[in-house]
C-alpha cells in the first residue's frame, strides 16, 4: 500500500503535468509524454532537495520546492526537445 507522501506526491506530479498539458495543448499522447515527464522530474527533484538539504518548501517528508522545480525542468526539457520545428520553405 502506498503511503501518504507517495500518494501526494504522485497527485501534485499528475496535476502539474496536466495543467502544463492544458496550457501548452497537444494530442493524448503528448500529454502521456507530460505525465511521465512530469513524475519522473518530481522524483528527481525530490531527490536532489533530499541529497542537498532544500528544505525551502516541505510538507511532511516531501520536498515539494526542488520536486516542483524537478518536474518544470523536466517539462521544459521535453517540450523543447519535442516541438515540431516549422520550414521557411
Amino acid at each position: 500500500m502506498p503511503t501518504p507522501t507517495l500518494t501526494l506526491a504522485f497527485i501534485l506530479a499528475t496535476l502539474i503535468g496536466a495543467v502544463f498539458h492544458f496550457i501548452i495543448g497537444g494530442t493524448f499522447r503528448r500529454l502521456l509524454l507530460y505525465l511521465w515527464a512530469s513524475w519522473v522530474g518530481f522524483g528527481v527533484g525530490h531527490i536532489v532537495g533530499v541529497l542537498f538539504s532544500i528544505d525551502a518548501f516541505s510538507i511532511g517528508t516531501l520536498r515539494l520546492f526542488s520536486a516542483t522545480l524537478g518536474a518544470a525542468a523536466a517539462l521544459a526539457a521535453v517540450f523543447l526537445l519535442t516541438r515540431v520545428r516549422k520550414s521557411t520553405a
